[in-house]
């Protein structure tokens, strides 16, 4: 795993093949930064599956309202949290590989819990939907998950913890 800069500000994932150690950035886009560590402090994002998964674009998951594993997999996609959707953070932060995206629906102002990672350099979508993390380590992980919209054997977030939380910070 790579070396945790800022454990309160990085998020570990749990994937079927490893960690995945993402950044987030609070001085990007601090109250979408802010959501994604009280929804991992509650447990929410755990075994929730990656609904919309498209090669060559991206991975999305985090819909902590339909998305749980044995759940209705049919209605993932549609669901966010219990808190307050989320006001558009847009920044001159570039939709690279392995950024997290707020995913939304046509409102700009609808953000809620859902994210995605990006597959490879998305730039037709910067601007338009908020950065708010990048992956610095487990890369090769994501790029493991099983594909569709909705895929047929969803992979899920096993685990999603905040680095500070985790035993010392750091593991």
């Amino acid at each position: 795993m790579a070396e945790i800069r800022d454990p309160e500000n990085t998020i570990i994932v749990e994937l079927k093949d490893g960690p995945v150690v993402i950044e987030l950035l609070p001085a990007v886009a601090p109250k979408h930064a802010e959501r994604m560590k009280e929804l991992a402090r509650k447990g929410a994002y755990d075994n929730v599956v990656f609904h919309r998964v498209i090669e060559g674009f991206m991975a999305q998951t985090g819909d902590v309202e339909h998305g749980r594993a044995g759940g209705s997999l049919g209605r993932a996609g549609t669901g966010g949290s219990d808190l307050p959707d989320l006001p558009a953070e847009f920044s001159r932060e570039p939709h690279a590989r392995g950024t997290l995206g707020a995913a939304r629906s046509s409102n700009p102002n609808s953000a809620n819990s859902q994210f995605f990672i990006n597959f490879k350099d998305n730039s037709f979508l910067n601007g338009q939907y908020t950065v708010y993390g990048r992956v610095v380590s487990g890369m090769e992980h994501v790029d493991k998950i099983a594909r569709g919209e909705p895929p047929q054997n969803p992979d899920r977030m096993i685990s999603v913890r905040v680095a500070a939380d985790v035993q010392g910070g750091a593991q």
